[in-house]
């Protein structure tokens, strides 16, 4: 609790501090001349000097006499005595007095967009207009200002002040928008009851002074601009143009004010930025208490601007019980003096927002902050597209794990099925060598397999296969596709043609109702007979074996046969080429040609000088030489290659071990 303990005891010190910084006769004067410079619209100087000798006059304290009009200016900051305030706001403000002498406004009072340009000058009581026409506050007024109230945009109505003959003279504002707020700092209802000619006298007889006069006659909507503004005082800013739109409505005039300064391209660019990046900005005057929030706050918190901004109480208690201990921290860093830049969550209308607030001070010489700034950004679409991305990764490592799991199952269950031998071995005329290519992906365990076995009538049978895709269900059926090849090419038939239509079978028939598309492969297989060395072979969707002889490698004639599990009553055809030894025969799958880069021609011409080449070295040991020397084309693939030679008759095991 120390923490919450020393925040209360700065927050009580702060307090202190600013109610002793309000009571300062200087501060106080200070502020009632500001105050009553705005008012006005005369200088800072001119009405500081004015409160001197308005209390000379008096013969009163100079702080005594400057807390009364201070008072009498911010009445409605204590509405206890509403009479008697607006009373002592009559009397100061309009005290007689010689030395008194009313001076042009200054360059810091011209209007915002929708208030009609020109100087700021003290408000009088409400203007009752001659010849019957409603006054301010009557109920014609008062419509109209509840329809500026909830209608967007910034306007002002106008009524006719006419004299005794019936001439309009003047004009009061009787009703204006609340998000009318002109350079003097008034906002919508401070400036209801004011007269035209007393708060912008530069506007009498000017072009909207004329357009009104002829709205007023005829009843037509009418629009002038842009006109320049020209102010009384030489030290306005140049350049100022407004467009004013007017529209008669019942008694009066609605207008609708348009600048085109570059005050209101920046007030623009502002408003624009707030919503690109969805920020808002806020002020809080320690010595005034003053609290302003922009635009874009009031629309992160979602409350109405005419609410004013939100009290710190109300504010905090929006905070996610869990995140209060990060402004808690944050309040920690301010008191030491240094800027915060917290991010935390909120509860506004029953959803969570993510905001970020970055705060500051302007401090006196002792330290203790004067003015405090805050910058406050909902970054809540980045928070969630970041729990969004979090738990899809979440999802990603998951999915790896299983990958990896399943990835080690099938390489234990590939290993188990299909074991590869190192160096050639010999069956019944033939010597054998297989090399598996496994692909460089761990995650790609594929489905290529081999067969290499004497079959029951003394005959030999190889094979290779390729079953379609990758992972636990392609070795699987890799094994049961090698399983029943070993069992049926010793207890059924050594026909290839037979024995591809038994495999196709069995994969067709091994669909289940979960999963209804079947697992498909390709196959080739071959017949060896050693005493004639004929060789009668069968394929299902798969290249055909290479036999390359003295040097020439060909492709032999592809006999007709369908993918396996493709269809339930395929067929298969046979085609017979004579095994002599000296020829090198080789089986392979199609990881070992083919890539999406090349051509099928481009990945099996340096296999086929490869085995040119081998072919015709006359070498020992073909066998290893010719496996030693093959890459396959597809690194995502894997590539299963079988190589058989026929063995001399005369020792049954020729020369060498390849």
């Amino acid at each position: 609790m120390e923490p919450e303990q020393d925040y209360l005891r700065r927050l009580a010190d702060i307090d202190a501090r600013v109610e002793q910084a309000r009571a300062d006769p200087e501060v106080v004067l200070g502020r009632a001349a500001g105050l009553l410079a705005g008012r006005t619209g005369c200088r800072v100087d001119e009405a500081h000097a004015h409160l001197l000798r308005l209390a000379a006059e008096r013969e009163g304290d100079v702080g005594k006499t400057a807390a009364d009009v201070l008072a009498a200016l911010e009445g409605g900051r204590t509405p206890h005595e509403p009479d008697r305030l607006r009373a002592m706001t009559d009397t100061v403000l309009r005290t007689p007095s010689r030395d008194r002498h009313p001076q042009p406004p200054g360059p810091g009072h011209l209007p915002g967009p929708a208030v009609a340009p020109g100087p700021a000058v003290a408000p009088g009581p409400a203007v009752p207009p001659g010849n019957g026409s409603p006054p301010v506050g009557s109920g014609w007024a008062d419509i109209v200002q509840q329809v500026l109230d909830a209608v967007p945009g910034s306007h002002t109505a106008l009524m006719p002040v006419r004299d005794r003959a019936g001439r309009i003279e003047d004009y009061v504002f009787a009703a204006v928008s609340p998000s009318v707020v002109d350079l003097s700092g008034r906002r919508g209802t401070q400036i209801v009851g004011r007269r035209m000619s007393e708060t912008y006298p530069t506007i009498v007889n000017g072009p909207v002074w004329e357009i009104w006069e002829k709205s007023i006659a005829d009843g037509l909507p009418r629009e002038v601009g842009p006109v320049p503004y020209v102010s009384p005082s030489d030290r306005a800013p140049a350049g100022v143009t407004f467009t004013v739109r007017v529209q008669p409505v019942g008694p009066g005039l609605l207008n609708s004010w348009i600048r085109h300064d570059e005050e209101a391209r920046l007030a623009e660019r502002i408003d624009q930025t707030e919503r690109l990046g969805n920020l808002g900005w806020g002020e809080w005057d320690l010595i005034t208490g003053d609290i302003v929030w922009s635009e874009g706050l009031y629309r992160i918190y979602e409350r109405d601007p005419a609410d004013g901004p939100m009290p710190s109480a109300e504010s905090d208690a929006l905070t996610v019980p869990e995140d209060v201990p990060l402004r808690q921290q944050a309040v920690e860093m301010f008191g030491r003096g240094q800027t915060v830049d917290v991010s935390y969550r909120i509860r506004v209308s029953g959803r969570i927002k993510h905001i970020r607030t970055i705060v500051d001070a302007v401090r006196g010489t002792d330290g203790r902050p004067v003015r405090i700034y805050g910058i406050v950004q909902d970054v809540t679409a980045g928070e969630t597209s970041r729990a969004k991305l979090a738990e899809v990764e979440q999802q990603l490592r998951e999915h790896q794990r299983s990958l990896a799991a399943e990835h080690r199952l099938a390489v234990q269950l590939q290993q188990i099925v299909l074991p590869i031998p190192e160096t050639p071995f010999d069956l019944a005329g033939l010597r054998v060598a297989v090399r598996y290519l496994p692909a460089e992906k761990a995650s790609q365990v594929g489905g290529d397999w081999y067969h290499a076995a004497a079959a029951g009538d003394g005959s030999v049978v190889l094979a290779v296969g390729d079953v379609a895709g990758h992972g636990l269900q392609a070795a699987a059926a890799m094994a049961q596709l090698r399983h029943a090849m070993a069992a049926l090419a010793v207890t059924t038939t050594s026909d290839p043609a037979e024995l591809l239509t038994h495999l196709n079978r069995l994969l067709y028939t091994a669909r289940s109702a979960a999963e209804p598309m079947p697992v498909t492969a390709t196959a080739v297989v071959a017949r060896y007979d050693p005493p004639t060395g004929a060789l009668r072979w069968a394929q299902a969707g798969h290249p055909a074996p290479l036999r390359a002889r003295a040097g020439v490698t060909v492709e032999l004639d592809r006999p007709e046969g369908p993918l396996l599990g493709a269809f339930p009553g395929a067929r298969y055809d046979t085609a017979t080429v004579t095994f002599v030894p000296g020829d090198l025969l080789l089986f392979y799958t199609d990881g070992l040609i083919e890539h999406r880069d090349r051509t099928l021609e481009e990945g099996l011409a340096p296999i086929v000088a490869t085995l040119d080449r081998v072919s015709g070295e006359h070498n020992q040991q073909p066998l290893a030489e010719l496996l030693s020397q093959l890459r396959h084309a597809n690194p995502d693939d894997d590539a299963c290659i079988l190589a058989a030679r026929p063995l001399p008759a005369v020792t049954g095991r020729g020369g060498g071990d390849g």
